[in-house]
């Protein structure tokens, strides 16, 4: 049975549970949603990064969790946290946060009411010192909802990920620290 971890005005956020993958290929899965994420995914690759996220909630309490819009009842995205698992990355290990948004429900501020329920998680019960996103130049939408949560841009962290397309392939990073989002409050 799914753990509710939080509860905004129009949504709960709960852990994966092994029926989700199915909905999450039905409804995240298109094109327009991962097209700056490397494209559309394999059932079992869905299923691979639940089990994942499962397997980091049981042992450090903390993971990626269903958006799950109350009014009815739908998928209408996941967020959370994980650790930054990149090879490539200059940071790995560190705390990071993301979100994913069903494609009919994109500009309705359920990304940023979604994350900021994470970010109280995040500095509050998983007690991180900070945070980090990463995205890419091109995902304008993802990196302009940084900037308003009041994440900094942090180029030092900046790598290149050969699996992403070219306009991809630069992962940029912002961060957050626990004092700044303090301050916010």
């Amino acid at each position: 049975m799914a753990d509710i971890i939080a509860e905004t005005e129009r949504l709960v956020l709960r852990t994966i549970e092994e029926s989700d993958a199915a909905e999450q290929m039905r409804v995240l899965n298109t094109p327009a949603v991962m097209a700056r994420l490397g494209g559309v995914k394999e059932l079992h690759e869905i299923e691979a990064k639940h089990a994942k996220a499962q397997a980091l909630y049981s042992r450090h309490g903390f993971g990626f969790l269903m958006m799950i819009e109350k009014e009815t009842g739908d998928l209408v995205g996941h967020c959370g946290i994980k650790q930054v698992d990149s090879p490539l990355a200059p940071n790995r290990g560190d705390f990071e946060v993301g979100w994913l948004v069903r494609e009919d429900r994109w500009r309705r501020g359920y990304a940023r009411e979604g994350m900021e329920a994470v970010l109280q998680w995040a500095f509050g019960r998983v007690d991180a010192p900070h945070v980090v996103a990463l995205t890419s130049e091109a995902n304008v939408g993802s990196w302009k909802l940084m900037e308003k949560l009041g994440m900094t841009r942090r180029s030092d962290l900046d790598f290149d990920d050969p699996d992403y397309p070219p306009e991809d392939r630069r992962v940029i990073q912002y961060s957050l620290t626990r004092e700044e989002w303090e301050k916010k409050q």
